[in-house]
């Protein structure tokens, strides 16, 4: 009897279990990597049906399957996923994801006692229905309309008393992503200057910035044509031409084409015609982003090569509070006296530590030893440009600092020399901030500089208070700021007193009207008047 029961046991004991394998029977789909960001990796199926949020996708290693991604989100046919640990993946990687099917019911056939009768009229068409293939809704977001732009208009009115003028300056940026959710996407800066009662000259007058057109053939590969500024050639300002980038996972290879603005009047000079390749990696670890740059240009005059030169930038954050950014160029090519020498010269060196220790703390580190820098439109007073030409090469160090919640301070200073002892610069800067200034309720700063140069002793101090008299509707700021000038050649001294003001008004949710006067007063009993206007559109 016992016996007996055993291999009953035994065999419902096989049928449950036969039953519960073909419950949890399983299978790997098969997907690939399409494309790779700073965070996330995309992986491709042919379909994600029974791929679920919080699924684990695994690679093949050795024999064996070890987890690889995390889905954190999908499409129809495509997952977004985080690695797990230290995973490197590249394009067209193959990734499995471990499904479970459930077993099937058994159709059954229900015997009719007569068979169905058949309507010779009606056409049975027994071909198997084909749903129309649905668009990948990450397609979409990837390439979905996003336009951004702005108009604006206005004036700058300068009185003293041996010359009036009046300039006005029209403005036009659109930066329309994907239009009609199509792979096509432009990008423009135009401005029109002009001095009123003088005669236009649209050369010097006209100043297009940026105008381009760019087409993604898909998510690694995009032709860009036009002006325009690349992003991993930034400090070689914008580029004439065709610029072609081809993604390979982390890794992109490109080259430019074209010519170089005119240098006088930032036009468009078919005689500087330059030409180059790059290459570019960024980093996939989720814990650190990084992009560095290499490449090689070409840049010719009049048909003859006038620069050859490699060219190095890297950006990246090392640490979760470390930042840094990196440029240099080195020249190989010169020609001077018709004496051609291909030897290496390490040229505009630019180097950038940030540093934040605490929510509250700051530091920062710069080296510049870059060229510099042609400035073709600026509305700076000769104050802050004297201040910047001075400052910008060279080291600086700064620190900033929150002490309270509404109380902030910060200081940083430069210090330039060259090889020759010539022109050496030594700079100090402080401020500290009130972001609610009891009583009044407004945000005040007081700045504080100091200048030492071979020929200019000169000190700034100021105050700026800024507050919202109607929130998101009305602004107003006023400042004043001490300037006192000593020119080591020639004993010059000059003190001035310079106060200002500007209002803006938000008339509408997207249009807004500024306006702003500056007054100096010098002790030779000069004075100088600046009136601004400006309405600015955007859509």
């Amino acid at each position: 009897m016992m016996k007996q029961s055993f291999l009953m046991f035994l065999l419902l004991f096989s049928v449950i279990l036969c039953k519960a394998q073909d419950l949890n029977k399983s299978e790997l789909l098969e997907g690939t990597v399409s494309f790779l960001s700073s965070k996330n990796v995309y992986v491709k199926f042919t379909s994600t049906e029974k791929i679920n949020k919080g699924d684990t996708l695994f690679m093949r290693q050795e024999g064996q399957l070890i987890s690889a991604l995390l889905v954190e989100n999908k499409s129809s046919s495509s997952t977004v996923c985080t690695p797990i640990g230290n995973i490197k993946l590249v394009v067209n990687d193959r990734l499995f994801a471990q499904v479970f099917i459930p077993a099937s019911k058994p159709v059954v056939k229900e015997e009719t006692s007569q068979p169905a009768r058949v309507n010779p009229r009606l056409e049975i068409n027994n071909d198997p229905v084909v749903k129309p293939e649905e668009d990948d809704p990450l397609e979409e977001i990837l390439f979905k309309e996003k336009i951004r732009g702005r108009i604006s208009a206005a004036s700058y009115n300068n009185f003293s008393g041996y010359n009036n003028a009046t300039r006005m300056r029209y403005a036009f940026s659109l930066r329309a992503q994907h239009l009609n959710n199509s792979k096509l996407s432009v990008d423009s800066y135009v401005t029109f200057r002009h001095q009123l009662n003088d005669s236009i000259n649209f050369a010097d007058a006209l100043k297009v910035y940026s105008l381009s057109a760019k087409y993604e053939f898909n998510r690694s590969t995009h032709l860009t044509f036009g002006r325009k500024i690349n992003p991993k050639f930034s400090s070689m300002g914008a580029i004439d031409g065709l610029q072609f980038e081809k993604g390979f996972g982390n890794i992109s290879l490109g080259f430019i084409a074209g010519t170089r603005p005119d240098f006088q009047d930032y036009g468009l000079n078919l005689n500087l015609l330059q030409f180059g390749a790059y290459a570019s990696i960024t980093s996939i670890d989720p814990s650190i982003t990084s992009t560095t740059t290499l490449g090689l240009i070409n840049q010719m005059n009049s048909g003859n090569t006038d620069r050859r030169f490699a060219y190095f930038q890297h950006s990246s954050n090392l640490a979760k509070n470390l930042n840094l950014f990196g440029s240099f160029e080195l020249d190989l090519f010169e020609n001077i006296n018709e004496q051609v020498k291909n030897t290496a010269k390490l040229t505009n060196l630019y180097v950038s530590v940030r540093y934040r220790m605490s929510r509250k703390l700051r530091l920062s580190m710069s080296y510049d030893n870059r060229r510099n820098i042609i400035y073709y439109e600026s509305y700076k007073n000769f104050i802050d440009q004297l201040i910047e030409d001075e400052t910008r090469q060279g080291f600086r160090f700064g620190i900033s600092h929150r002490a309270t919640k509404y109380i902030s301070w910060g200081v940083n200073t430069g210090f330039r020399f060259q090889k020759s002892s010539k022109n050496p610069s030594q700079n100090l800067n402080g401020h500290v901030s009130f972001s609610k200034v009891p009583f009044i309720n407004a945000r005040a700063t007081l700045r504080a500089n100091l200048l030492k140069t071979d020929f200019l002793n000169s000190k700034i101090f100021g105050l700026r208070l800024s507050k919202s008299i109607i929130r998101n509707k009305v602004d107003v700021e006023a400042y004043y700021r001490w300037v006192d000038y000593k020119y080591l050649v020639g004993d010059r001294v000059l003190d001035q007193n310079i106060a200002g003001a500007n209002v803006s008004f938000r008339v509408q949710k997207n249009m807004s009207i500024h306006l702003f006067y500056e007054g100096v007063f010098d002790n030779s009993n000069k004075v100088y008047h600046r009136f601004n206007t400006r309405i600015i559109k955007r859509f």
